[in-house]
């Protein structure tokens, strides 16, 4: 039996090497989509006042589920491209790894938002916590992606810590419409110039 996990794990390591080029040229258009997404959710809520602690959370929630889909359709449409499985061992052991902080932060910002009362105050400290969590997410995949994975998570994780020092004392950060501005900047405005510069990374490389 031991023999046989060896030999399965070793297959998986071999196809995640063979698939780390679908990965990385999957990289810039989730990472676009997302930084597109991130902003566009924000200036919507922004532009709607969706100012209520409820109505804050629910939709974030809903934002981030969409990006997640997105993030799979776009991976699932590169291995079609190149005539690639899509649930693959690889990209199991990939949602294998994201998804124990992914649903750690689904679950914290539903008990969160229903247990608040959509009280902003509370509320407001799910925007620190979704971004370390999703930083733990990112750096989780890192083992599975190019090496700027990892930092790129450790950058939301740093960021989290440092929203989450001065989130009591600061009073300009009591406005929900400061948290969406906040969601745009971290979560879309990130995502757009980490994937502008895998893009150009990506043609150089495609040019050599």
């Amino acid at each position: 039996m031991e023999p046989h996990w060896a030999a399965e794990h070793l297959q998986v390591i071999r196809t995640l090497m063979e698939r780390s080029a679908i990965y990385r040229r999957a990289l810039a258009p989730i990472m676009l989509l997302l930084g597109i997404l991130g902003i566009v959710a924000a200036s919507t809520g922004v532009f709607l006042s969706i100012q209520t602690g409820v109505a804050f959370g629910i939709y974030w929630v809903m934002v981030s589920i969409l990006g997640v889909s997105g993030a799979y359709l776009m991976v699932r449409r590169q291995a079609l491209k190149d005539a690639e499985l899509f649930w693959s061992p690889p990209t199991r052991r990939v949602t294998q790894a994201v998804l124990p902080p992914l649903a750690a932060g689904l679950v914290a910002s539903v008990l969160i938002i229903f247990s608040s009362m959509g009280e902003p105050s509370v509320i407001r400290w799910l925007l620190p916590s979704w971004m370390v969590l999703y930083g733990c997410a990112l750096h989780a995949a890192g083992f599975f992606m190019p090496r700027g994975m990892k930092l790129f998570g450790w950058g939301f994780i740093l960021s989290g810590c440092a929203v989450a020092s001065v989130l009591r004392t600061a009073e300009w950060l009591k406005d929900l419409s400061t948290a969406h501005v906040l969601m745009g900047f971290f979560f879309g405005g990130l995502h757009l110039a980490y994937g502008v510069y895998l893009y150009f990374t990506e043609q150089r490389k495609n040019e050599t």
